[in-house]
């Protein structure tokens, strides 16, 4: 059986993800763009933590509010171009469950996080630096605030959601 790890994410309001969604499906090679776009918070934790899992992001989104957010540039990412995102609430988040989950975490997902939807990957260098250069040249910065957190399996390719709770705190 193959390892098929959760995924978290961080979940966009309908008009930004409409947006992405549409840089994505236009720039993203058809044939490896099996995904929606998304802001991965987590890209493999172990099947074993599942039982830990759905109830602390249970437990977190009833104690915070809507996480502020910008999204503020445009990333390079190699062989391919982001949108860059600052959210302090939702990098606080994303380190709480980091911290819970200490030890447990693969190489990726000790890195330091950098928020960002990703629009097109796997691409020449080339391609990816001209789409970087006709995104920056129209790009103005878009307020928006995550909506709650979503947990997935990854399948090979497309993710089964399992579950997405929105935040329900008070500001």
């Amino acid at each position: 059986m193959p390892f098929e790890p959760f995924i978290v994410t961080a979940e966009l309001p309908r008009d930004v993800f409409a947006w992405a969604d549409g840089l994505r499906r236009a720039h993203f090679p058809p044939e490896r763009n099996h995904l929606e776009a998304h802001v991965t918070l987590f890209h493999a934790l172990a099947p074993s933590l599942f039982e830990e899992l759905k109830p602390l992001l249970q437990r977190i989104v009833a104690e915070h509010p809507p996480q502020p957010a910008r999204i503020t540039g445009i990333m390079p990412l190699g062989k391919g171009t982001a949108l860059r995102i600052e959210s302090p609430g939702m990098t606080a988040i994303r380190e709480d469950i980091a911290e819970h989950f200490h030890g447990a975490l693969t190489a990726q997902d000790n890195h330091p996080l950098r928020l960002h939807i990703t629009i097109q990957n796997k691409v020449g260098v080339d391609k990816a630096k001209a789409l970087q250069a006709e995104l920056s040249a129209a790009f103005r910065s878009r307020d928006f605030a995550f909506r709650g957190l979503g947990l997935h399996i990854y399948r090979g390719g497309p993710w089964e959601a399992v579950g997405r709770w929105p935040f329900r705190g008070k500001a």
